[in-house]
């Protein structure tokens, strides 16, 4: 099982950026995935989360309405579309998949993590 995530950067306050994961080892299309992110001295933050079949997303109050998960089953591929950025977005964002039910937080399976800087 492997997942591979990409799409960080440095950016300013109010930017955007689209995080991607790709996935290799499973059969992706039968799992819920999450994007969980990570700053040093702190635990873990699930950030979002999506079904199996990409019909239901939920996602923290932190990031509602800025942040949009999706999903491209066909292609293995996990998305994290982030608008409006702000410095309390700085985290490592891994790519994680969901020990059942997407909404629970129980993971077996993490990436390596993409940095995200939001900074001026």
């Amino acid at each position: 099982v492997q997942l591979v995530e990409s799409g960080g950067g440095v950016v300013q306050p109010g930017a955007s950026l689209r995080l991607s994961c790709v996935v290799s080892g499973f059969n992706f299309r039968s799992f819920g995935m999450s994007w969980v992110r990570q700053v040093p001295g702190k635990g873990p933050e699930r950030v979002s989360g999506i079904s199996s079949g990409g019909g239901s997303r939920d996602y923290a109050e932190s990031v509602k309405g800025r942040f949009t998960v999706s999903r491209d089953n066909d292609n293995n591929t996990l998305y994290l579309q982030m608008y409006n950025l702000r410095p309390e977005d700085t985290a490592l964002y891994h790519c994680v998949r969901n020990i059942g039910w997407y909404q629970d937080e129980n993971y077996d399976y993490w990436g390596q993590g993409t940095q995200v800087t939001v900074s001026s």
